[in-house]
């Protein structure tokens, strides 16, 4: 548990570092960052020239599966696709089978990542029962069984008085709300953007005003009954223009966005592509340079991958009845670093969206090479070159856009608690 990462461009945004230096891990925690460090005896050694060194990346949406749907993802295969993407922490999403409602599902899910992930789980609540909209889950015993968040994430709260209670419980107990920003009635039968590619394509639109109209209502309620609200997935450039209105008067909002949704955009369905089917759908042109603007001037706080593991069999179908949703853990990196050679944002604040932020808005004690931290880091390459190829994946699910297709960057290490999990 004692190691020695010598020689590698550090940048740690918590403690306002961007330099070339020298970590030194002692019995599962950062003991020093700084220049000429020596490594105590018996410790490994780990060569970072050319690299960055940075916390450990923490994705705070994504879906594993498990219980109920492992034959998607479970809890092994879904940490080994993090540790491989440069992430040492994920917050699972609640629909699963059963649902995480109760103190048993969170417990087995914290257990079992204990005893065999290779990456920190840290379980999100559902905000009601089955997430079925009807009545609020016990958020009590849900964070005390050691869950961060609730949502319902995958379906939105419809009823409005349902959702102001759910904030103001939240606040009283300290946990965050995620919302799942959707107007289901403007959603219909649609199966992507609403727009000029699907008219040609003859599929069935879905309006980017469903998901303004749905941010606006959830900003609106944490204003009103001033909670903290996370809006999930933020995909068009009215949802963005409504968040940062409101941070501007002070509503204490903070959202989230995916790499798809500032990587591509609504063409890459032509040929009916199911794997580029997802909820909320690619957007526009427009919405993606809105995204981008979003995150470089702060509005938007973190990128997570909205990781959605399918079956072959759920996806290898017509684009109508086919599910929603790619896996991203192992793409997201590669994807999120083009942000910085398109000077969408700086190194340290890509790690600051990665890692730090979503840290932060959920509550746990990552994001950080501080000393005393957990020596949770990812060291990684930008000059490594790969193929996306289905074999490779360590998701059980193979459900990527960029299947077949070359990327650039990736972890070269990835390190939990001071143990190297994953190795390029």
């Amino acid at each position: 548990m004692n190691l020695l990462i010598k020689n590698g461009r550090v940048i740690d945004p918590s403690q306002g570092i961007d330099d070339t230096l020298d970590v030194l891990v002692e019995n599962g925690l950062v003991k020093e960052v700084g220049k000429g460090l020596k490594a105590p005896a018996g410790a490994e050694t780990i060569d970072a020239a050319g690299k960055y060194v940075v916390p450990g990346l923490v994705d705070m949406h994504v879906h594993l599966r498990d219980p109920g749907l492992e034959y998607k993802e479970d809890i092994v295969s879904g940490t080994r696709a993090a540790a491989a993407g440069g992430f040492t922490s994920v917050a699972c999403m609640p629909n699963t089978k059963p649902v995480i409602d109760n103190k048993a599902v969170a417990s087995y899910i914290i257990a079992k990542a204990r005893a065999e992930g290779v990456a920190n789980v840290f379980p999100i609540g559902s905000i009601t029962y089955g997430s079925h909209g009807e009545r609020l889950a016990e958020m009590g015993e849900l964070k005390e069984s050691g869950c961060v968040a609730v949502s319902d994430d995958g379906k939105p709260v419809v009823n409005s008085e349902l959702m102001r209670r759910a904030l103001e419980y939240a606040r009283g107990m300290g946990i965050l709300v995620i919302s799942h920003a959707e107007d289901l009635s403007l959603v219909g039968e649609g199966v992507m953007n609403e727009g000029f590619t699907s008219t040609e394509l003859g599929l069935k639109g879905i309006p980017s005003a469903g998901e303004d109209i749905a941010t606006a209502r959830d900003v609106m309620l944490a204003e009103y009954t001033k909670s903290p609200l996370h809006v999930a997935h933020v995909s068009t450039r009215g949802a963005v223009r409504i968040i940062r209105e409101a941070k501007a008067r002070g509503v204490q909002v903070t959202c989230e966005t995916a790499p798809h949704y500032f990587s591509l955009t609504d063409e890459a369905v032509r040929g009916y592509n199911t794997n580029a089917k997802m909820n909320p759908p690619l957007r526009e042109a427009d919405d993606v340079a809105a995204i981008k603007q979003g995150l470089k001037d702060g509005t938007i706080d973190a990128i997570a991958t909205d990781h959605a593991p399918h079956h072959i069999d759920e996806k290898d179908v017509e684009f109508n009845v086919a599910l929603n949703g790619i896996v991203g853990l192992e793409t997201s990196l590669p994807l999120s670093l083009k942000l910085v050679e398109e000077k969408v944002l700086t190194l340290s604040q890509l790690v600051e969206k990665m890692a730090g932020n979503p840290a932060k808005i959920l509550g746990i004690d990552r994001g950080t090479l501080k000393a005393g931290a957990v020596a949770d880091i990812t060291v990684i390459d930008p000059a490594a070159e790969w193929k996306v190829d289905a074999e490779m994946l360590a998701s059980k699910s193979k459900n990527s856009p960029w299947l077949g297709e070359k990327m650039k960057g990736g972890a070269a290490y990835t390190i939990l608690g001071g143990k190297v999990v994953f190795k390029r």
